[in-house]
Protein backbone atom coordinates (compact mmCIF):
# COMPACT_ATOMS: atom_id res chain seq x y z
CA UNK A 1 0.00 0.00 0.00
CA UNK A 2 1.41 3.58 -0.52
CA UNK A 3 0.16 7.00 0.35
CA UNK A 4 0.19 10.24 -1.49
CA UNK A 5 2.61 13.05 -0.53
CA UNK A 6 -0.17 15.07 0.61
CA UNK A 7 -1.91 12.90 3.18
CA UNK A 8 -1.10 11.81 6.33
CA UNK A 9 -1.38 8.12 7.27
CA UNK A 10 -3.65 7.82 10.40
CA UNK A 11 -3.61 5.82 13.22
CA UNK A 12 -6.79 4.19 12.13
CA UNK A 13 -5.30 2.97 8.68
CA UNK A 14 -2.20 1.13 10.83
CA UNK A 15 -4.95 -0.67 12.50
CA UNK A 16 -6.79 -1.92 9.68
CA UNK A 17 -4.00 -3.13 7.94
CA UNK A 18 -2.66 -4.85 11.04
CA UNK A 19 -5.84 -6.35 11.97
CA UNK A 20 -5.61 -4.46 15.52
CA UNK A 21 -8.40 -2.39 16.84
CA UNK A 22 -7.29 1.52 17.22
CA UNK A 23 -6.49 0.85 20.82
CA UNK A 24 -4.64 -2.11 20.35
CA UNK A 25 -2.70 0.08 17.94
CA UNK A 26 -2.32 3.14 19.96
CA UNK A 27 -1.40 1.00 23.07
CA UNK A 28 1.68 -0.87 21.09
CA UNK A 29 3.15 2.49 20.11
CA UNK A 30 2.98 4.10 22.75
CA UNK A 31 5.14 1.19 24.36
CA UNK A 32 2.14 0.05 26.79
CA UNK A 33 3.19 -3.53 28.34
CA UNK A 34 -0.48 -5.30 27.97
CA UNK A 35 -0.01 -6.03 24.13
CA UNK A 36 1.00 -9.40 22.87
CA UNK A 37 4.11 -10.32 21.03
CA UNK A 38 1.77 -10.75 17.77
CA UNK A 39 0.17 -7.84 17.78
CA UNK A 40 3.10 -6.09 18.17
CA UNK A 41 5.06 -6.95 14.90
CA UNK A 42 1.37 -7.17 13.09
CA UNK A 43 1.53 -3.39 14.13
CA UNK A 44 5.12 -2.26 13.50
CA UNK A 45 4.81 -3.94 10.00
CA UNK A 46 1.98 -2.47 9.28
CA UNK A 47 3.89 0.95 10.53
CA UNK A 48 6.92 0.78 8.55
CA UNK A 49 4.71 -0.85 5.24
CA UNK A 50 2.60 2.57 5.52
CA UNK A 51 5.32 4.75 6.77
CA UNK A 52 3.26 6.30 9.86
CA UNK A 53 4.49 9.23 11.35
CA UNK A 54 3.04 9.48 14.60
CA UNK A 55 1.36 13.14 15.10
CA UNK A 56 3.69 14.91 17.11
CA UNK A 57 1.12 17.13 19.12
CA UNK A 58 -0.35 13.34 19.87
CA UNK A 59 3.25 12.08 21.09
CA UNK A 60 3.81 15.52 22.96
CA UNK A 61 0.18 14.74 24.96
CA UNK A 62 1.36 11.15 25.46
CA UNK A 63 4.39 12.25 27.29
CA UNK A 64 2.52 14.66 29.78
CA UNK A 65 0.49 11.73 31.18
CA UNK A 66 1.07 11.78 34.85
CA UNK A 67 1.06 7.99 35.57
CA UNK A 68 -1.85 8.82 37.71
CA UNK A 69 -5.63 7.91 37.92
CA UNK A 70 -8.66 9.48 40.51
CA UNK A 71 -10.68 6.98 41.62
CA UNK A 72 -14.02 8.65 43.80
CA UNK A 73 -16.43 5.98 45.51
CA UNK A 74 -19.99 7.03 47.33
CA UNK A 75 -18.57 5.89 50.84
CA UNK A 76 -15.24 4.52 52.17
CA UNK A 77 -16.72 3.29 54.56
CA UNK A 78 -18.86 0.45 52.95
CA UNK A 79 -16.20 -2.53 52.57
CA UNK A 80 -18.08 -3.28 49.52
CA UNK A 81 -16.32 0.20 47.90
CA UNK A 82 -13.41 -0.97 49.82
CA UNK A 83 -13.16 -4.21 48.03
CA UNK A 84 -13.70 -2.79 44.55
CA UNK A 85 -10.67 0.35 45.39
CA UNK A 86 -8.65 -3.22 46.36
CA UNK A 87 -9.43 -4.68 42.66
CA UNK A 88 -8.61 -0.78 40.83
CA UNK A 89 -5.31 -0.47 42.77
CA UNK A 90 -4.46 -3.94 42.22
CA UNK A 91 -4.86 -3.43 38.17
CA UNK A 92 -3.76 -0.14 38.14
CA UNK A 93 -0.39 -0.88 39.80
CA UNK A 94 0.04 -3.71 37.74
CA UNK A 95 -0.67 -1.36 34.50
CA UNK A 96 2.19 1.63 35.97
CA UNK A 97 -0.83 3.41 37.56
CA UNK A 98 -0.88 4.69 41.06
CA UNK A 99 -4.37 5.72 42.36
CA UNK A 100 -5.79 9.27 43.94
CA UNK A 101 -8.66 8.24 45.92
CA UNK A 102 -11.41 10.22 46.89
CA UNK A 103 -14.64 9.95 49.39
CA UNK A 104 -17.99 11.59 48.22
CA UNK A 105 -19.98 10.65 51.85
CA UNK A 106 -22.85 10.28 49.52
CA UNK A 107 -22.74 13.58 49.05
CA UNK A 108 -23.26 15.72 45.78
CA UNK A 109 -21.12 18.53 47.13
CA UNK A 110 -18.28 16.46 48.61
CA UNK A 111 -17.97 14.68 45.44
CA UNK A 112 -17.98 17.63 43.28
CA UNK A 113 -15.00 19.16 45.27
CA UNK A 114 -13.08 15.90 44.83
CA UNK A 115 -13.59 15.79 40.88
CA UNK A 116 -12.79 19.43 40.92
CA UNK A 117 -9.51 18.47 42.63
CA UNK A 118 -8.84 15.66 40.55
CA UNK A 119 -9.27 17.54 37.40
CA UNK A 120 -6.53 20.06 38.91
CA UNK A 121 -3.91 17.53 39.17
CA UNK A 122 -4.68 16.48 35.83
CA UNK A 123 -4.91 12.48 36.44
CA UNK A 124 -4.62 10.93 33.39
CA UNK A 125 -8.26 9.44 34.23
CA UNK A 126 -11.12 8.52 36.69
CA UNK A 127 -13.05 5.75 37.96
CA UNK A 128 -16.40 7.25 39.52
CA UNK A 129 -19.38 5.55 41.14
CA UNK A 130 -21.66 8.85 41.20
CA UNK A 131 -23.62 10.05 43.95
CA UNK A 132 -26.68 11.81 42.26
CA UNK A 133 -28.36 12.05 38.79
CA UNK A 134 -25.39 14.09 37.46
CA UNK A 135 -25.16 17.61 37.40
CA UNK A 136 -22.21 20.23 39.09
CA UNK A 137 -18.48 18.80 38.13
CA UNK A 138 -20.06 15.72 36.35
CA UNK A 139 -20.88 17.55 33.58
CA UNK A 140 -17.72 19.84 33.61
CA UNK A 141 -15.83 15.98 33.42
CA UNK A 142 -17.58 14.99 30.90
CA UNK A 143 -17.37 18.35 28.34
CA UNK A 144 -14.03 18.33 29.05
CA UNK A 145 -13.24 14.94 27.16
CA UNK A 146 -11.59 13.30 30.26
CA UNK A 147 -11.86 9.56 30.10
CA UNK A 148 -13.99 8.75 32.70
CA UNK A 149 -15.50 4.85 33.39
CA UNK A 150 -18.18 4.33 35.79
CA UNK A 151 -18.40 1.25 37.80
CA UNK A 152 -21.18 0.33 40.23
CA UNK A 153 -23.81 3.46 39.39
CA UNK A 154 -24.30 5.13 36.17
CA UNK A 155 -26.29 7.91 34.95
CA UNK A 156 -29.22 8.60 33.52
CA UNK A 157 -28.69 8.16 29.29
CA UNK A 158 -30.79 11.20 29.49
CA UNK A 159 -28.04 13.60 30.98
CA UNK A 160 -25.35 15.20 28.80
CA UNK A 161 -22.79 12.64 26.82
CA UNK A 162 -23.57 10.15 30.15
CA UNK A 163 -25.14 7.21 27.83
CA UNK A 164 -21.56 7.50 26.11
CA UNK A 165 -19.47 6.53 29.38
CA UNK A 166 -18.38 3.01 29.29
CA UNK A 167 -19.43 1.63 32.87
CA UNK A 168 -18.83 -1.56 34.74
CA UNK A 169 -21.83 -2.66 36.66
CA UNK A 170 -24.13 -5.70 38.10
CA UNK A 171 -26.98 -7.40 36.65
CA UNK A 172 -28.97 -7.61 40.46
CA UNK A 173 -32.12 -9.52 38.94
CA UNK A 174 -30.56 -13.32 38.74
CA UNK A 175 -29.40 -12.48 42.67
CA UNK A 176 -32.69 -11.11 43.64
CA UNK A 177 -34.76 -13.45 42.11
CA UNK A 178 -33.12 -16.37 43.61
CA UNK A 179 -33.27 -15.05 46.62
CA UNK A 180 -37.10 -14.07 46.76
CA UNK A 181 -37.79 -17.86 45.44
CA UNK A 182 -36.20 -19.24 48.47
CA UNK A 183 -38.08 -17.13 50.14
CA UNK A 184 -41.29 -17.81 48.46
CA UNK A 185 -40.52 -21.41 48.65
CA UNK A 186 -39.92 -21.40 52.57
CA UNK A 187 -43.48 -20.25 53.09
CA UNK A 188 -42.54 -16.25 53.19
CA UNK A 189 -45.57 -14.62 51.46
CA UNK A 190 -45.00 -10.63 53.33
CA UNK A 191 -41.58 -9.73 52.26
CA UNK A 192 -40.54 -6.04 53.04
CA UNK A 193 -37.78 -4.03 50.73
CA UNK A 194 -35.53 -1.39 52.78
CA UNK A 195 -34.27 0.10 49.34
CA UNK A 196 -31.91 2.53 48.79
CA UNK A 197 -31.72 6.29 47.75
CA UNK A 198 -33.78 6.65 44.01
CA UNK A 199 -31.53 9.51 43.07
CA UNK A 200 -28.55 6.74 42.73
CA UNK A 201 -29.07 3.94 39.66
CA UNK A 202 -28.46 0.90 42.58
CA UNK A 203 -31.42 1.88 44.54
CA UNK A 204 -33.79 2.77 41.62
CA UNK A 205 -32.54 -0.71 39.77
CA UNK A 206 -32.93 -2.64 43.33
CA UNK A 207 -36.48 -1.31 43.70
CA UNK A 208 -37.66 -1.55 40.40
CA UNK A 209 -36.80 -5.21 39.89
CA UNK A 210 -38.23 -6.15 43.43
CA UNK A 211 -41.57 -4.97 42.51
CA UNK A 212 -40.85 -7.34 39.27
CA UNK A 213 -39.69 -10.33 40.98
CA UNK A 214 -42.62 -10.12 43.20
CA UNK A 215 -45.16 -9.91 40.83
CA UNK A 216 -43.25 -12.64 38.71
CA UNK A 217 -43.95 -14.94 41.88
CA UNK A 218 -47.55 -13.87 42.22
CA UNK A 219 -46.51 -12.18 45.62
CA UNK A 220 -48.06 -9.04 47.05
CA UNK A 221 -46.09 -5.55 46.92
CA UNK A 222 -47.00 -3.78 49.75
CA UNK A 223 -46.41 -0.49 49.61
CA UNK A 224 -46.28 0.03 54.01
CA UNK A 225 -43.71 -3.55 53.37
CA UNK A 226 -41.04 -0.72 51.49
CA UNK A 227 -38.79 1.38 53.17
CA UNK A 228 -36.64 4.04 51.48
CA UNK A 229 -33.27 4.30 52.88
CA UNK A 230 -30.08 6.33 52.15
CA UNK A 231 -27.66 3.33 52.09
CA UNK A 232 -26.58 4.21 55.67
CA UNK A 233 -26.41 2.04 58.94
CA UNK A 234 -29.47 4.58 60.66
CA UNK A 235 -31.24 3.99 57.99
CA UNK A 236 -31.66 0.32 58.16
CA UNK A 237 -32.37 0.39 61.62
CA UNK A 238 -35.72 3.03 60.75
CA UNK A 239 -36.31 0.95 58.29
CA UNK A 240 -36.75 -2.14 60.50
CA UNK A 241 -38.99 0.49 63.04
CA UNK A 242 -40.81 1.31 60.19
CA UNK A 243 -41.55 -2.01 58.58
CA UNK A 244 -42.39 -3.86 61.64
CA UNK A 245 -44.45 -1.01 62.72
CA UNK A 246 -46.88 -2.00 59.87
CA UNK A 247 -50.73 -3.93 61.07
CA UNK A 248 -49.33 -6.95 59.12
CA UNK A 249 -45.49 -7.33 59.14
CA UNK A 250 -43.74 -8.67 57.00
CA UNK A 251 -42.13 -12.24 58.07
CA UNK A 252 -38.97 -11.63 55.76
CA UNK A 253 -37.08 -8.27 54.49
CA UNK A 254 -34.40 -7.76 51.89
CA UNK A 255 -32.02 -4.51 52.48
CA UNK A 256 -30.37 -2.97 49.13
CA UNK A 257 -26.66 -3.17 50.75
CA UNK A 258 -24.60 -4.06 53.16
CA UNK A 259 -24.33 -0.82 55.53
CA UNK A 260 -28.20 -0.57 55.94
CA UNK A 261 -28.10 -4.27 56.66
CA UNK A 262 -25.55 -3.88 59.67
CA UNK A 263 -28.13 -0.97 61.17
CA UNK A 264 -31.11 -3.40 60.37
CA UNK A 265 -29.07 -6.41 62.28
CA UNK A 266 -28.02 -4.13 65.18
CA UNK A 267 -32.11 -2.42 65.79
CA UNK A 268 -33.28 -6.81 65.43
CA UNK A 269 -30.82 -7.51 68.17
CA UNK A 270 -32.44 -4.47 70.16
CA UNK A 271 -35.61 -5.64 69.79
CA UNK A 272 -34.46 -8.72 71.07
CA UNK A 273 -34.62 -10.53 67.63
CA UNK A 274 -32.08 -12.22 64.94
CA UNK A 275 -32.04 -12.89 61.32
CA UNK A 276 -33.34 -16.27 60.74
CA UNK A 277 -35.12 -16.59 64.18
CA UNK A 278 -38.33 -14.99 64.36
CA UNK A 279 -37.73 -12.91 60.94
CA UNK A 280 -35.30 -13.80 57.48
CA UNK A 281 -33.43 -11.10 56.19
CA UNK A 282 -31.24 -11.07 53.25
CA UNK A 283 -28.78 -8.53 51.97
CA UNK A 284 -26.88 -7.36 48.69
CA UNK A 285 -23.82 -7.77 49.00
CA UNK A 286 -21.44 -9.78 51.19
CA UNK A 287 -19.40 -8.48 53.64
CA UNK A 288 -17.76 -11.35 55.94
CA UNK A 289 -19.18 -11.03 59.00
CA UNK A 290 -22.56 -11.91 57.43
CA UNK A 291 -21.39 -15.51 57.43
CA UNK A 292 -20.50 -15.57 60.86
CA UNK A 293 -23.92 -14.58 62.45
CA UNK A 294 -25.65 -16.93 64.24
CA UNK A 295 -27.68 -18.34 62.02
CA UNK A 296 -25.58 -16.98 59.16
CA UNK A 297 -26.80 -14.24 56.95
CA UNK A 298 -28.23 -15.03 53.34
CA UNK A 299 -26.88 -12.69 50.85
CA UNK A 300 -26.98 -11.14 47.18
CA UNK A 301 -23.08 -11.07 45.73
CA UNK A 302 -21.47 -9.52 42.93
CA UNK A 303 -17.55 -9.54 43.53
CA UNK A 304 -16.50 -5.87 43.73
CA UNK A 305 -12.79 -6.75 43.28
CA UNK A 306 -13.87 -8.14 39.89
CA UNK A 307 -15.42 -4.97 38.76
CA UNK A 308 -12.53 -3.16 40.18
CA UNK A 309 -10.28 -4.83 37.98
CA UNK A 310 -12.21 -4.63 34.94
CA UNK A 311 -12.93 -0.88 35.59
CA UNK A 312 -9.24 -0.25 35.01
CA UNK A 313 -9.40 -1.96 31.95
CA UNK A 314 -12.07 -0.20 30.76
CA UNK A 315 -10.24 3.36 31.63
CA UNK A 316 -6.83 2.40 29.94
CA UNK A 317 -8.64 1.48 26.34
CA UNK A 318 -10.57 5.15 27.05
CA UNK A 319 -7.31 6.62 27.74
CA UNK A 320 -5.57 4.93 25.04
CA UNK A 321 -8.42 6.36 22.16
CA UNK A 322 -10.34 3.23 22.53
CA UNK A 323 -14.20 3.45 23.40
CA UNK A 324 -14.81 -0.14 25.30
CA UNK A 325 -18.57 -1.54 25.29
CA UNK A 326 -20.54 -1.65 28.99
CA UNK A 327 -20.12 -4.48 31.35
CA UNK A 328 -22.68 -6.26 33.40
CA UNK A 329 -21.26 -8.51 35.75
CA UNK A 330 -23.84 -11.55 37.73
CA UNK A 331 -25.19 -11.65 41.04
CA UNK A 332 -25.54 -14.57 42.78
CA UNK A 333 -27.85 -15.42 45.70
CA UNK A 334 -25.72 -17.18 49.40
CA UNK A 335 -28.37 -19.10 50.63
CA UNK A 336 -26.85 -19.42 54.67
CA UNK A 337 -28.73 -21.37 57.31
CA UNK A 338 -31.88 -22.60 57.85
CA UNK A 339 -35.51 -20.31 56.63
CA UNK A 340 -37.88 -19.31 59.44
CA UNK A 341 -41.05 -20.27 59.32
CA UNK A 342 -43.44 -17.99 58.18
CA UNK A 343 -46.71 -19.47 58.87
CA UNK A 344 -49.47 -17.02 56.92
CA UNK A 345 -51.24 -14.81 59.88
CA UNK A 346 -48.07 -15.16 62.17
CA UNK A 347 -45.88 -12.00 62.86
CA UNK A 348 -42.33 -12.40 62.83
CA UNK A 349 -42.67 -12.62 66.80
CA UNK A 350 -44.60 -15.99 66.49
CA UNK A 351 -43.09 -17.21 63.62
CA UNK A 352 -39.74 -17.62 65.91
CA UNK A 353 -38.95 -21.23 65.03
CA UNK A 354 -36.85 -22.40 62.36
CA UNK A 355 -37.97 -24.96 59.52
CA UNK A 356 -35.66 -26.77 57.42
Amino acid sequence: MTTTPDRAVTIEEVAALAGVSKATASRVLSGHPSTSQSSRKRVHDAVRELDYQPNAQARSLRSARTGTVGVLIPDVRNMFFAELVHGIEQEALARGYVNVLGNADESIAQQDAFLEALMRQRVDGIIIAPVGDGGGAITQLLRRHIPVVFVDRVLDDTEDQASAIPSVTTDSAPGLRAAIRRLHDGGHRRIGFIAGPQQTSTGRQRLELFRRIMAEQSLPVREDHIFTGDFQPASGAVGIDALLGTTEPPTAIITADSPMTAGAVARLHERGMRPGVGIDLVSFDDIDWFALLDPPLSVISHSAEEMGRRAVQSLCEVIDGGSPAAQVLPSTFVARGPLTVAEPGTTPAQSGRKAH
